[in-house]
């Protein structure tokens, strides 16, 4: 079995992915906190995350994946207040949104995906040990960590904490870098209502963000699992003091494996809503876009290294998937030799592409050598197909290796339900009918008329198929 090496964030070095004995490999990924719909950088990482899970698989490790979704923190509460609602009935439609965005990207459903709310006891339990052990101190009804009491603190973020002062707190829940300080567990915020606060040993209130994260990965995949996911923005402060809070609370290593996805830029620029540039899934199937498109581009390149959006990007994006789609319908098509025995170079050239492929993604989810792989089998499978040594046999070993590339990526199938307009078809047949009279001047009339609206016409011996694509 070919083992998966990943970069591991705390070591700093590609490590190999080595579940314990007989269990699954276990992976936690910060999801998404609802307030709002989550947009196109958000599912950089949870696309990135979705190929790590896909690609365990792909590989033959079974996935127990949980990815919370964090519905109560310093802007929910705020925003709910304004709205006059509480936090439920706030988060609801930007929870269900998430989903529906998830199952548009052809992402595949984490087998556990745990609300805040709903884990405030377990919350309340880790915070009650931390207590227990000395690494806390109460200020005014609220629950501190003392970062002094954890050595190792900043081994993630390469942070050095030598210089910080013992007892300098922080309330809020993000905050920059140089700021590191004491961090917040249990908030008591008299100020809030009364739907934000839970009642706890140590006085009702409510959690701060980080405890959150600690509380749900620990519940659903124990004291120390394999691998947890974020993006690049989340190892400080985030990450760093979950690591604290949690191997204080129970004295072992929280994660073995720390993988972070680096920023997705827009033509260059970060995404604000004062640039106008913060899209979501919706906002570019509003502009025409497909999900494949949409799956395939923001999977395109390394997860480690900034990705930069741009709309000549999206758009060209249809061109490679174009020819993707294009193969594999070509070999949906094969009939000949039915009974006979696939040709020997097509057997090697799956297997080679095959090997190559996954060799891709076993070192450190490499998804441009992998996306190479694809793009070879199909140039290769063509060639092979215009010499006229693709068999039944044939195509369906190179559509089997096509489908198992697939696994992973989740978007090379052609788009199924996809139909001409009225004036589309219109064209389509008239273009038909003018063949049929051997009126080739008008078939070609048709047949640019069509390319106009963006479909390409292409004659076959099994007849005339179209396909749509973006200027």
């Amino acid at each position: 079995m070919t083992r998966l090496k990943l970069h591991n964030t705390l070591s700093g070095r590609i490590e190999e992915i080595v579940p314990s004995e007989g269990q699954p490999v276990k992976m936690y990924v910060c999801g998404p906190t609802v307030y709002s719909r989550a947009h196109i950088g958000n599912f950089r990482t949870f696309v990135a995350t979705d190929m790590l899970r896909r690609t365990l698989k792909f590989l033959g490790l079974p996935v127990l994946e949980v990815m919370n979704i964090t519905d109560v923190d310093d802007r929910i509460i705020q925003l709910a207040s304004a709205k006059g609602t509480d936090i439920k009935e706030f988060t609801e439609a930007p929870t269900k949104a998430y989903l529906e965005d998830l199952a548009t990207l052809r992402m595949e459903v984490p087998e556990v995906m745990p609300k805040a709310t709903e884990h405030v006891p377990e919350m309340v339990t880790l915070i009650e040990r931390l207590m227990a052990r000395g690494h806390t101190y109460t200020v005014d009804g609220s629950v501190y960590f003392r970062i002094a009491s954890f050595p190792s603190y900043g081994g993630l973020s390469r942070l050095d904490v030598s210089g910080i002062k013992t007892g300098v707190r922080v309330d809020t829940d993000k905050y920059e870098k140089e700021d590191a300080r004491d961090f917040v567990l249990w908030k008591l915020k008299g100020d809030e209502p009364a739907w934000a606060q839970w009642d706890a040993s140590f006085g009702r209130g409510r959690p701060g963000w980080h405890i959150e994260c600690s509380a749900m990965s620990m519940k659903y995949l124990g004291e120390t699992f394999d691998i947890h996911c974020g993006g690049i923005d989340l190892i400080f402060p985030h990450h760093e003091n979950e690591i604290a809070q949690s191997e204080c609370g129970t004295g072992k290593l929280f994660a073995k494996h720390w993988m972070h996805v680096d920023h997705l830029l827009v033509e260059n620029e970060t995404m604000s809503k004062s640039k106008g540039n913060v899209y979501s899934i919706p906002d570019l199937l509003a502009k025409g876009f497909r999900s494949d498109q949409i799956r395939y581009m923001l999977s395109q390149s390394h997860y480690r290294k900034a990705f930069n959006f741009t709309w000549e990007g999206l758009a060209q994006v249809e061109t490679a998937l174009a020819r993707i789609h294009t193969f594999w319908n070509r070999l949906l098509d094969v009939s000949e030799g039915a009974g006979e025995p696939a040709h020997d170079g097509v057997v090697a050239s799956a297997a080679s592409a095959l090997f190559a492929f996954e060799a891709a993604l076993a070192n450190d989810l490499n998804a441009p050598e992998a996306l190479a792989a694809v793009h070879g089998l199909v140039s290769e499978g063509n060639t092979l197909a215009d010499r006229g040594v693709v068999n039944a046999a044939g195509a369906a070993i190179l559509l089997d290796a096509l489908k198992r590339m697939d696994q992973v990526f989740a978007c090379f199938a052609p788009p199924k339900g996809d139909s001409l307009a009225a004036d589309e078809q219109s064209l389509f047949d008239a273009r038909q009918e003018a063949r049929k009279r051997r009126d080739f001047a008008a078939a070609d009339v048709a047949r640019k008329a069509l390319q106009e609206r963006g479909v390409v016409i292409e004659d076959t011996p099994k007849g005339t198929r179209w396909k749509r694509v973006r200027a």
